[in-house]
Formats: C-alpha cells, sequence, structure tokens
C-alpha cells in the first residue's frame, strides 16, 4: 500500500472513529421542548396498518362457537385465505370460540365482533414449537397463544374478548409457586429456566435450546415476532398463562384501547421488546406483574442480537395494580432510548413503582432519554421513580442510566420513596431532573446511592421543597 492509500485509510478510519463517538454522547435536553418535539416527530412516523375492505367470517370455514368445539382449523383456513386473496378481515361473530394457537399471516386483521370471545386451549399440545424469547433468552418453546413471524401489516382488533383460560389449575401452576396452584411433586419450571440461563451464557444456538413438553415454560398470550406494521386495539384480554401482549423484534407497533385484567403470575401487560416505533395509547392495565415493561434482551442474548427499544410513546393509560406502571427493564441488555410516558393516571395500594428502571452489571447496556410528564398518581408502594442497577446477580458489564426527565407527577397518597436510586459509584445515574411535581404522604422523601448532575425544579414532598445535596448540583 503506498503513502496516499495509507494516508486515506487513516482519514477514514479517524473520521469513522470521531463519528462513533459522537453517536456515543450522551443526550441532555435543556428543556421539554426537545422531547416533546421528539414525540410530535415520532406521532408523524408510527402509522397504523391498512387492510382490504374483505370479510372472511371463520363460521364459513368450519367454525362453532359453543365454547366446546376446537375452531383450531377453521381460524388456520380462514386467516390464510384471506391473505393469499390480498388480506381483509378475518371475522370471529358472536360466539366462544376455543381454538389452539393461532398463527397471523401478513395483511390479515383478525376482528372480534363486540359479543364474540376466543377461549383458547388449556392443553400444550395444540401449541407448536416455535422460535421465541423467553423472559429475554432465545429458544424454541410453545408457540404464544396468537404468533406471527416475518409478517408485515396484522392485526387484533374489536370489541371481544381473548381468554387464555390460565387459572391455577392450568399454566400458572407451572410457576411453581403454591400460591398459583402448584403442589409439591408436580412439575414446575424451575430446572427449564436454569437451563436456558447455562445454554444463554455458553452463546450455544438458539434454534438448539429446545424446551416445550416436560419443561413448563408458560407461553405469551400475543406476541408478533421480526414483524412490521402491527395493531391491537379495542380487545380485553384476560387470564394469559405469561406475558400478555409481547411484541419482539418488531417495528411500527400500536397498542390502543385495549383493557389488560389479570392477576396471575409474570402476568406483566404490555411487554414490547427490541422494538422500534411503539405507541401504546388508552390502555387499561390491571395486572399481576409490571403493567408495561420495556425491554432488549437479557445478557448475552441481549448483547449479541443487539436491537435496543427504541422511540416509545405511552399515553394516556390507566395503571392499576402491578410492580411496575412505566418499567424499563430488567432485560434491558441491549439498551432503551427516547421512551415517553405522558398523560397517565396510577392509583393502588398494590402498584409498586410509577417509574422503574430496573437493571444489573450482567445486563449491561445503557438507559437514556426518558421522559415522563402529566402523571396522576393516587397510592402506590415503594417509589415514584425508583433507578436501581442492582435487580439481579452481579456481571462485568457495568449499565448506564441517563437524561431522565420528570415532570408534573401529582401524587395524592404516597408510599415509602419519593426519589429512589441504587446505582454504581462508577456508573452513577447521570442527569435525572425532576420538575413541577408534588408528592403526598411520602415516608422517606429520597434515597439517592450514587447519582451525579441531579436537578430538583420545584419538587415537592410532603410540603417541603426538596433541594439536591451540593455534591449532586448539576455541573
Amino acid at each position: 500500500m503506498n503513502f496516499k492509500n495509507s494516508l486515506l485509510v487513516l482519514l477514514v478510519l479517524t473520521l469513522t472513529a470521531v463519528k462513533y463517538a459522537y453517536s456515543q454522547q450522551p443526550l441532555v435536553w435543556k428543556s421539554n421542548k426537545e422531547p416533546l418535539s421528539a414525540i410530535a416527530k415520532l406521532r408523524t412516523e408510527i402509522k397504523a396498518p391498512s387492510f382490504k375492505k374483505k370479510d372472511f367470517v371463520i363460521t364459513q370455514f368450519g367454525a362453532v362457537g359453543d365454547g366446546k368445539t376446537k375452531n383450531s382449523k377453521a381460524f388456520k383456513l380462514a386467516i390464510e385465505t384471506c391473505s393469499k386473496s390480498g388480506g381483509g378481515r378475518v371475522i370471529v361473530p358472536a360466539g366462544v370460540f376455543l381454538t389452539g394457537a393461532i398463527y397471523l399471516k401478513s395483511n390479515v386483521n383478525l376482528h372480534l365482533a363486540d359479543d364474540a370471545k376466543i377461549i383458547f386451549s388449556t392443553a400444550p399440545d395444540d401449541y407448536p414449537i416455535v422460535l421465541t424469547r423467553w423472559e429475554g433468552m432465545d429458544c424454541m418453546n410453545y408457540s404464544a397463544l396468537i404468533y406471527a413471524y416475518g409478517e408485515s401489516n396484522i392485526a387484533v382488533t374489536g370489541n371481544g374478548i381473548l381468554d387464555g383460560q390460565a387459572d391455577n389449575t392450568h399454566w400458572w401452576n407451572w410457576n411453581g409457586n403454591p400460591r398459583y396452584g402448584w403442589k409439591k411433586g408436580e412439575g414446575k419450571q424451575t430446572a427449564a429456566r436454569t437451563k436456558l440461563h447455562e445454554l444463554m451464557r455458553q452463546k450455544t444456538d438458539p434454534k438448539t435450546r429446545i424446551f416445550g413438553e416436560g419443561h413448563y415454560l408458560r407461553p405469551n398470550m400475543f406476541s408478533p415476532y421480526n414483524c412490521k406494521n402491527v395493531l391491537i386495539s379495542g380487545v380485553k384480554m384476560i387470564n394469559s398463562p405469561m406475558w400478555f401482549i409481547h411484541p419482539l423484534l418488531c417495528e411500527n407497533v400500536i397498542v390502543e384501547k385495549v383493557k389488560v385484567v389479570s392477576h396471575g403470575p409474570n402476568n406483566d401487560g404490555c411487554d414490547p421488546e427490541s422494538c422500534k416505533n411503539v405507541l401504546i395509547k388508552d390502555c387499561l392495565f390491571d395486572t399481576g406483574d409490571d403493567c408495561i415493561a420495556i425491554k432488549s434482551g437479557r445478557d448475552e442474548d441481549g448483547r449479541r442480537v443487539g436491537r435496543p427499544a427504541e422511540n416509545h410513546i405511552i399515553e394516556g393509560c390507566q395503571m392499576k395494580d402491578g410492580h411496575g406502571g412505566v418499567t424499563i427493564g430488567s432485560e434491558i441488555a441491549g439498551g432503551a432510548s427516547n421512551i415517553f410516558a405522558i398523560n397517565c393516571s396510577m392509583d393502588s395500594e398494590n402498584l409498586d413503582r410509577v417509574l422503574r428502571l430496573k437493571t444489573s452489571s450482567s445486563r449491561g447496556g445503557v438507559i437514556q432519554n426518558v421522559f415522563m410528564k402529566d402523571i396522576r398518581v393516587g397510592s402506590y408502594k415503594d417509589a415514584v421513580i425508583s433507578a436501581d442497577m442492582f435487580y439481579e446477580n452481579p456481571g462485568n458489564f457495568i449499565p448506564v442510566i441517563r437524561n431522565i426527565w420528570v415532570e408534573n407527577v401529582q401524587v395524592t397518597k404516597g408510599g415509602k420513596y419519593g426519589v429512589y436510586i441504587k446505582a454504581y459509584q462508577s456508573s452513577p445515574v447521570q442527569n435525572l431532573r425532576v420538575v413541577n411535581s408534588n408528592f403526598v404522604g411520602v415516608s422517606t422523601p429520597t434515597r439517592i446511592d450514587h447519582a451525579s448532575n441531579l436537578v430538583f425544579e420545584n419538587l415537592i414532598i410532603n410540603g417541603q421543597k426538596i433541594i439536591v445535596p451540593d455534591s449532586l448540583l448539576l455541573k
């Protein structure tokens, strides 16, 4: 290589390094105009899928709505016919329709009439083994109750009910907790969960991590995988075996006017994982675990895939019971960026936290650019704002949490902490700003372990203005 070419290569490498370094510079919002502008721009980029005006009624494909006849074949035939015909709506009319797993195909809107109810089989054999993620770890396991892979323009809409029929005798007892029906001597998920962790740490091919029968890893209710243009709207969802709404590695996702009510084990409401451009709007979450939990993969699998959760709007939602109202983590190894939560209400003595950031040094990753505004809170248990880097066992990947803006959060009944931070000294929570907020009835206003560039601007807790200690002041 001659001198001229060597100089050119050096220049390209230098520019690349500079560009990379610049892209890693943390964003710090100076006013709420910046995140509000970002929200307005993001709204224009998230669009609902559209469908042909053609209906395919499942009863025309042999379905019977008596609550007893298994209609798996009728659903499959109706969906395949609709997709092959260029798309449209697959109509579930009034009635109770029993089925196994439903696979959604491109350009299909599964639409439930007002008095329609889909009840899902409790027989594990009715759920084929597919590629999925279980608690952030890639594997082959039972299909979600409604599943799709690599499809585009798919939807579940209408005012009907999706009932997973999980209870203390079906699915939930696999959790292994006597509270949910498990009895000594019965199968439970513990051994399989441990094995999956081992396979992840060994970085084996996910397609060789085969679970299913005899392993007791419960399926989620709705989980499109690697799909584009996804909509779920209007339906009521109850009694899921595990998580309810779990879009995975998807882009352009809308969850609107959905009601999720269930208090089983790990009954998270909506867990978008490694997704880009997501709108969660006007939904009700009354759950046995996190209401909304934004994720990007666990440990080795999250880092291997390297897909962050990015560009999410949570708006106009109501949260009741749950471990967290808006949670980021804990499976967040791929990172999270540009998460916006506005105009929501939360109120329950069983709601643990309002904004919860949970991660660990086994995860790593960067959580950044989180904006929460106009949140009305009645009761909660643990903390209004919680940032915890010690959620699970430690590792060698120190996480980063930075640029968090919380504004106009009004708490009327209170709980244990106002602001709770537990971080590494080497990686303090950076640039947390709490603005024009009032928390009433809080036992301990702040517990802050390692934070930098912290700003409290008109933060009132129990009638007292909270001042940032000198060591934590914005520099």
